[in-house]
């Protein structure tokens, strides 16, 4: 048999692995289909299927890499079915795992991802979902009525905020106004009114917490805490009078979802064409080596899909009158924005491990003899399956809202109706406002 007749059939036999593993995507698929047809319940089912575990009340022995992630998207959807109490708890843990995983990148984790795979070293995630992590964990605590342990999730909010404004320069960024807006609710029902009037002007440099105004203008009186933004709020018109017995309800509104990551594929020589200038000369020269064997000529590399229900339309219902709700972030922005951040560079880093299965390939074929078709076989062989095993890295948070809509309303005490309706998915409830008291209602539309 001719060396050419060796390659195809190195080829042949290596079609079945070329495709390689579906890798988190794959795992997720399942719960996605679920959510897309409004069925949460089936979701939270496969997700404890992929967990192993037998019900949503049991966490998975090995909360690591992959089901860190799952136990993360079970807390979003345990959150959008008022199961408050169980998605603390996911959240929580997922929080311990996912902190875990950012301050243990090794060497070894380096290697794998060089020769390896995207996806064979650590999750690492990104800081917008380390701030939601706590911001939504924090609406848990205020919607079973839990000041302490909200306080405790707003402070532990506070250093991932300090670190995105201080270390990474983004203290424009949206997503912060959101968990302020929160913590400062929570401390302003515990009594603590300079804290609450902080965190309040941290989220008033943000559009879409108009309505948090009237409430901010009736605490100023009561506190000391001061800031240019505040003392312009505080002459805006006539503080609204605090001498009746009205309570406040806060609405917090999260639908769709954020785009989750997808394995894409494109010819060697395209990618070359777009990211050529991001790599050394000698490393390009090795590319269209590579791509001239004919046989490994695709990189394989995470893209971003469509998100879901971005541009939907919630409404809220008080007594058969609607509430004007404000969008308070666009979270699916923020994900495409850290992403094409970091895209080239991920694009670069598949070509680069390319090469390095390359440098395996060289490394066998020299060592079997230049002209040895025992060597150049195997050459191929390890190359090809490198290349099927070569997952592009697709983990992420995938159940995060698409957006998230606020709004904060004086109410008489008493009895009140309320129904919350995004994208189909509806809370519908009563709720009971004490004098002077509080409530907090949210739904999370994951669909």
């Amino acid at each position: 048999m001719r060396i050419r007749e060796y390659c195809a059939a190195i080829a042949i036999a290596c079609v079945p692995w070329l495709t390689g593993c579906g890798g988190h995507e794959a795992r997720t698929l399942k719960f996605r289909t679920a959510l897309d047809h409004g069925d949460a319940a089936g979701a939270i089912r496969e997700i404890n299927e992929e967990l192993d575990v037998k019900d949503a009340k049991e966490l998975p022995k090995d909360i690591k890499g992959d089901n860190a992630i799952l136990v993360l998207d079970r807390a979003s959807i345990q959150q959008g079915l008022v199961h408050f109490d169980l998605a603390k708890r996911d959240f929580e843990a997922a929080d311990k795992a996912i902190d875990m995983l950012d301050l243990a990148h090794n060497a070894s984790d380096s290697i794998g991802e060089y020769v390896f795979s995207g996806s064979s070293g650590r999750y690492q995630a990104p800081p917008y979902e380390k701030l939601m992590i706590n911001t939504l964990d924090m609406l848990n605590y205020l919607e079973t009525r839990d000041l302490n342990g909200a306080r405790v999730e707003a402070r532990r909010l506070s250093v991932m905020q300090k670190y995105y404004r201080d270390q990474l320069g983004q203290g424009d960024n949206p997503v912060l106004g959101l968990g302020s807006a929160l913590a400062g609710f929570a401390f302003e029902k515990s009594g603590e009114i300079d804290e609450a009037l902080r965190y309040y002007d941290e989220a008033l440099a943000f559009s879409g917490y108009r309505s948090l105004a009237d409430g901010v203008k009736r605490l100023l009186p009561k506190g000391g805490y001061r800031s240019p933004r505040l003392k312009a709020l505080a002459g805006d018109g006539d503080a609204p009078s605090d001498d009746d017995d009205s309570g406040d309800v806060l609405f917090v509104v999260g639908y769709g979802r954020v785009p989750h990551k997808v394995a894409e594929r494109i010819p060697i020589g395209l990618a070359l064409t777009y990211f050529s200038s991001a790599l050394a000369p000698n490393d390009v020269a090795k590319a269209n080596e590579l791509a001239a064997q004919g046989l490994v000529t695709w990189i394989n590399f995470p893209s971003l899909a469509p998100g879901q229900g971005k541009y939907a339309v919630p409404s809220c219902r008080l007594d058969n009158e609607y509430v004007q709700l404000e969008e308070a972030v666009d979270i699916d922005h923020e994900v495409r924005t850290e992403w094409k951040k970091i895209e080239g560079k991920i694009i670069v880093s598949a070509i680069t491990r390319m090469i390095a299965r390359f440098a395996v390939g060289q490394g066998i074929q020299a060592a079997a003899g230049r002209d040895n078709v025992a060597g150049i076989i195997a050459s191929l062989g390890a190359q090809a399956a490198l290349t099927a095993l070569d997952t592009p890295d697709t983990r992420s948070w995938e159940t995060l809202p698409s957006r998230v809509a606020m709004a904060r309303v004086r109410l008489p005490p008493g009895r009140h109706r309320v129904v919350i309706d995004a994208r189909g998915w509806i809370r519908s409830q009563e709720i009971v406002v004490e004098k002077k008291g509080w409530q907090v209602v949210s739904l999370m539309a994951l669909r």
